[in-house]
């Protein structure tokens, strides 16, 4: 699957649903952003059951802030609606395929437990 680009009309959308959505948070004056691309795009043919979304900052700068991006590239993992890994720099792709492999063997539910725990 290509990937999608990212804008705060479907970003809620998009990253509520069930299953892993990978988002790229990038500008096309960024150099890392600019290298990283294929990488993230490979990848995104590579894992087909995974969503990897694109916001551009300079086009969608209230998602950036809602995130409080300071950095980028950040990549976000969000699995079945709860954003479970986020952090600024590009990836290397070993480093992106283990990402994707933890996401996977997450326990939602023991995710969703210790949120709860956290929120009072």
């Amino acid at each position: 699957m290509a990937t999608v680009e990212l804008t705060s009309t479907n970003f809620d959308e998009v990253t509520g649903q069930d299953g892993i959505v990978l988002v790229d948070f990038w500008a096309s004056w960024c150099g890392p952003c600019l290298r990283f691309a294929p990488l993230y795009e490979r990848s995104s043919e590579k894992h087909e059951e995974i969503t990897f979304g694109k916001v551009d900052t300079e086009a969608q700068q209230e998602l950036a802030a809602k995130f409080d991006i300071r950095s980028i590239p950040t990549i976000m993992a969000i699995r079945d609606g709860v954003i479970v890994f986020a952090q600024p720099g590009a990836l290397p792709e070993a480093a992106l395929e283990s990402l994707i492999e933890q996401v996977q063997a997450l326990d939602m539910d023991d995710v969703r437990a210790q949120l709860a725990g956290h929120q009072h």
